[in-house]
C-alpha cells in the first residue's frame, strides 16, 4: 500500500485557498506554515522561515517560471482548453485535452485528431503519453513547427481549475525566482518567498541555490506519478549541496520539484553532481530521499503521489502527524492549493 493510498483524509469545508493571499489581506510571506519536526508539530508563519533554519543549512529554490498554458479550442461544435505541458526535444507537444465543464480531462481523445489552436496553429495527436496505459496525456505534433514557449506567450492564458474564484494575471502565479520560463502549472511551494525574506536568510549564513524543472500539467483530478520532466541542477548549486553535508548541515528543498532534480542527480551516497536533461525519478518506499534533509510545500490533496514524495524526504509517521493536525476540523484551518498555506518537514 502506497503512502498515497494508505494516508486518507477529508479537507474540511472551506479548506480550498479560492484566491491568492494578497486578495484575503495578506503578503506573499503571511500565510501560515505548519512545521513538522521529530520533536512535535508547530504553528507558525512562513515568514518565521529563516529563525527555523540553522546557519549553513541551504535552501534550494526552483527558477522556473510560469507559462500561460491553457489555450482555447473547439471540439465537436463546443469550446474546452487545451493545456499545453511540455515541449519534448523532437519537437512535439506533450498536452492535455480538458472537459468543457473542465471538471477533469477529456476522455474522448484519439489519434490523428487534428486540434486547431488561436493564431492558425494545428496539433495533430499521435499517442498516449507517456505510453498508451493512460489517456490523459497525448503528444502532439505541432503543424506548422512552433515553440512551445513563444506560442503561449502569444495566445496562451494561465491553467485555472475549479477551486479558484476569479480570474488572476499570470504576475499571481509567478514566484519571485522566476526567470527560466518552463512550467505549465506554478512550481508554488517557493511562491510565499519574498525578497525581505531572502535578505534574512543570506543575513543569517542560509545560502539559498537555484535548479530548475519545468512543472508540467498536475490535474488535480487524477492521482498518477508525475510524468518525465525537463530539469537542471547547475554545478554551483552541486558543490553547493556537497559542502552542506559535508559540513554536517541540511540541504532543505522549496517544493517537491526541487527534491524531484536534486535526488534525480544523488548518488546512492548522496553524494550530487551537476545535470541538464529529463527525469522520470518517482521517490517513494522503493527509493527514498539520498540528499535532501528538509522541505518546504504546500499541502497535497488527498490519495495525491506527491505523499510518497513527503513520505520519502520525512517519514511516514512525520507526514500523517501533519496532515492529522492540517485537517482537524477544530485546529488551525490551513488552506490548500498554489494560493494556500505551506508546511516545513525537518525529520
Amino acid at each position: 500500500m502506497t503512502a498515497a493510498t494508505e494516508l486518507r483524509f477529508t479537507l474540511p469545508p472551506g479548506s480550498e485557498a479560492a484566491v491568492p493571499p494578497e486578495a484575503r489581506g495578506l503578503a506573499r510571506d503571511e500565510v501560515r506554515m505548519l512545521v513538522a519536526t521529530s520533536d512535535g508539530i508547530q504553528h507558525r508563519a512562513f515568514r518565521e522561515l529563516p529563525d527555523l533554519l540553522h546557519p549553513g543549512d541551504l535552501l534550494v529554490v526552483n527558477v522556473s517560471a510560469t507559462l500561460p498554458a491553457a489555450v482555447d479550442v473547439t471540439r465537436h461544435g463546443v469550446e474546452t482548453a487545451v493545456h499545453v505541458s511540455t515541449q519534448l526535444d523532437d519537437g512535439q507537444w506533450v498536452v492535455e485535452v480538458r472537459r468543457p465543464d473542465n471538471a477533469g480531462p477529456a476522455t474522448d481523445v484519439t489519434p490523428d485528431e487534428v486540434l486547431r489552436l488561436p493564431g492558425g496553429q494545428r496539433l495533430r495527436v499521435v499517442a498516449a503519453y507517456p505510453d498508451d496505459r493512460q489517456t490523459r496525456l497525448w503528444r502532439a505534433v505541432p503543424v506548422p513547427a512552433a515553440a512551445r514557449v513563444d506560442y503561449l506567450a502569444a495566445h496562451g492564458r494561465p491553467i485555472r481549475y475549479d477551486y479558484l474564484s476569479g480570474e488572476w494575471p499570470l504576475s499571481s502565479l509567478q514566484t519571485i525566482f522566476a526567470t527560466e520560463p518552463g512550467s505549465a502549472e506554478m512550481p508554488s511551494a517557493g511562491r510565499p518567498l519574498s525578497e525581505a525574506m531572502v535578505v534574512r536568510l543570506l543575513a543569517r549564513g542560509i545560502p539559498v541555490a537555484p535548479i530548475v524543472l519545468h512543472c508540467g500539467v498536475s490535474s488535480p483530478e487524477a492521482h498518477e506519478p508525475p510524468t518525465p520532466e525537463q530539469f537542471t541542477v547547475p554545478e554551483v548549486t552541486a558543490r553547493l549541496a556537497r559542502s552542506t553535508r559535508a559540513a554536517g548541515r541540511r540541504v532543505v528543498a522549496v517544493g517537491t520539484t526541487v527534491v524531484r532534480a536534486l535526488e534525480t542527480v544523488a548518488g546512492d551516497d548522496g553524494r550530487v553532481h551537476a545535470a541538464t536533461g529529463w527525469t522520470d525519478l518517482v521517490l517513494g518506499p522503493d527509493r527514498p530521499a539520498r540528499l535532501v534533509d528538509g522541505l518546504v510545500t504546500g499541502l497535497h490533496a488527498p490519495e495525491a503521489s506527491h505523499l510518497e514524495l513527503l513520505d520519502a524526504v520525512a517519514g511516514r509517521s512525520l507526514v500523517r502527524a501533519a496532515y492529522d493536525t492540517a485537517t482537524d476540523p477544530d485546529g488551525e484551518r490551513y488552506l490548500w492549493h498554489e494560493f494556500g498555506d505551506t508546511t516545513l518537514f525537518l525529520p
